[in-house]
């Protein structure tokens, strides 16, 4: 699957979960997965917990994610 097919499964709606980022669709968001991932949850159980969920799924919010933070910009101050 190409990085945009993956990027297609992160859907919006403003009548799924307030417009967030969905999977699918669905009422899983892009940031409950990302929230489960970084508190050490490993992507088989999440699996489990939803089975509705795919691999590719997660790889999808993995990349989403990367994308947002891509183009930060990080300004430093000189200290005074």
């Amino acid at each position: 699957m190409n990085k945009q097919e993956l990027l297609e499964r992160i859907t919006f709606d403003p009548r799924v979960m307030c417009g967030k980022a969905t999977i699918r669709g669905m009422r899983i968001t892009a940031e409950q997965v990302l929230k489960f991932l970084a508190a050490g949850g490993v992507a088989e159980d999440l699996l489990k917990d939803y089975p509705e969920l795919e691999q590719a799924d997660i790889n999808a919010v993995l990349l989403y994610a990367s994308r947002l933070i891509a183009d930060e910009h990080v300004y430093f101050l000189k200290a005074a």
